[in-house]
Formats: C-alpha cells, sequence, structure tokens
C-alpha cells in the first residue's frame, strides 16, 4: 500500500512539473515532455492524455502537440479573482489608469520572477509594449524592483537565479541591482527605462503589509519620452496608489 501511495504521489509531482513546462513554451510534443520530465516517452503520452481528459491541457489538431488547457485558464481566473488583493485593488487601479493615461499593473513576487494578477491596458501602453508576459524576471521591471527592495527573500532569490539580460539597459549583476534597491528605499519608488523592451519605461510603488515587507506592487507603463517630461507627476500617482493600497489592506487585519 505504501509503494501505491508513493507512486502515486510521484505521478503527481511529474504531472505538476509538465504543467509548468508550459510557462515557458506555447506547445510541447510528447518528446520533449519525456526529455524535460525525464521518463520514458511511454510515461510522458500517459501523463498528457491524462490531463488532457481534464481539460488542464489540450492537444493541437494541426500540430499533434500540447499546450494549456481552457479548464486551467478557467481555474487561474477564478483564483485570481477571488484574491483579496486584487478585489482592494481594482477600483484604484482603474482610477490610476484614468488620471496617468498610462496602461496600469498590480503585481506580486513569485519565486524569482514578477507576476502580473491585473492589467489594465490603454492604447499608449500597448503602442510601447511590443510583447505581454504575465511574468518577467523581477531585476528587469520596475514592479520587480518594488518588490525586492522591500523583500529581501525575493531580492536573495533573484540574486541567486542570475540576471537574464533583455536589452542593453537591462541590470546584469548583483551589485548593481543590490544599488538600485538601496536608491529605490531612498526614494519610495522604482523606475525602468528600456530594461526589458526598448522605448518603454514603468514607474512602480511598494504595497507593504504591517511590517513594512511588499506584499505586492503597483505599476503604470508608458514609453520612454512619456517619462522624462511626466515623471514627477507619474510618481506621486503611483506612489500614493501604493501608500493608499496599503493602508486598505493593513485595515483587513
Amino acid at each position: 500500500m505504501e509503494s501505491d501511495v508513493e507512486g502515486g504521489l510521484k505521478s503527481v509531482a511529474h504531472a505538476l512539473d509538465l504543467l509548468d513546462c508550459f510557462a515557458v513554451d506555447e506547445e510541447l510534443g510528447v518528446s520533449e515532455v519525456a526529455r524535460r520530465l525525464g521518463v520514458a516517452k511511454s510515461t510522458a503520452h500517459r501523463l498528457l492524455t491524462t490531463l488532457a481528459s481534464r481539460g488542464l491541457i489540450e492537444q493541437s489538431v494541426p500540430t499533434g502537440r500540447y499546450r494549456l488547457g481552457l479548464h486551467l485558464f478557467e481555474l487561474g481566473h477564478l483564483a485570481v479573482s477571488r484574491l483579496e488583493l486584487r478585489r482592494r485593488s481594482l477600483t484604484m487601479l482603474e482610477e490610476l489608469r484614468e488620471v496617468s493615461g498610462w496602461t496600469v499593473h498590480l503585481s506580486i513576487a513569485q519565486g524569482t520572477d514578477t507576476l502580473f494578477l491585473e492589467r489594465l491596458p490603454t492604447l499608449r501602453g500597448m503602442q510601447v509594449m511590443s510583447e505581454y508576459r504575465r511574468r518577467w524576471p523581477l531585476h528587469a521591471t520596475s514592479s520587480g524592483k518594488a518588490l525586492c527592495a522591500y523583500d529581501p527573500e525575493a531580492a536573495q532569490a533573484r540574486i541567486a537565479a542570475g540576471f537574464p539580460v533583455y536589452t542593453t539597459h537591462t541590470i546584469n549583476n548583483a551589485a548593481r541591482f543590490r544599488e538600485e534597491l538601496a536608491a529605490v528605499r531612498r526614494v519610495g519608488y522604482s523606475t525602468a527605462r528600456e530594461e526589458v523592451m526598448y522605448k518603454m519605461a514603468s514607474v512602480a510603488a511598494p504595497v507593504l503589509d504591517q511590517h513594512g515587507v511588499a506584499i505586492a506592487a503597483i505599476s503604470i507603463t508608458g514609453s520612454v519620452e512619456e517619462l522624462s517630461v511626466h515623471k514627477d507627476r507619474q510618481v506621486r500617482l503611483v506612489v500614493s496608489a501604493g501608500k493608499h493600497l496599503s493602508k486598505a489592506m493593513a485595515s483587513k487585519h
């Protein structure tokens, strides 16, 4: 009986690892999944078909490869919609988008990445954002810097994982990263200029708990040119929103 339980847990672990593979690639074949998980192709196929039967992944008819399924999207959307943080922030984020004229994001630290929980786009923000992702490494976004400046564990996780480079402006070493975080703590906000995409800039402020640890970050995204002209105003708006949401979250305890 014990070996059956261990085998079942191992299968669950493989299934979760399989889903994680799709965080990077949109579609994968059986051989690719087997190689990444270190299992036989027959095992990979069995895992894929089992998850497909529950709608967590689906098979593309034209290619025969697999991708994430709509049921997983539904579960993820339900989880996000239930987050207290999102519920308390949505009206505020909409107001920030209206007054700033920039695309607004709400994010948290997830491992070594910035995970965007909410995005309220504007045409202006979309014009400079050539590629939208739910995740970017913490060191490359204004939100990630705001989070790491007030969350030592997140900062250390990013340092340990290294610094992938996206443009010539991306932070690429621990010393520079630490200097940036110290600067964020001095002024209470962070900026990013062409660090994940050229022409794109953003400003972020942390959302802090009662102990001064970042639980989230609010950011707005526009063009580098606009940030140069309107930086003081945009900073004031974002910092004010971050403080307001910090108080709102503290009031629930």
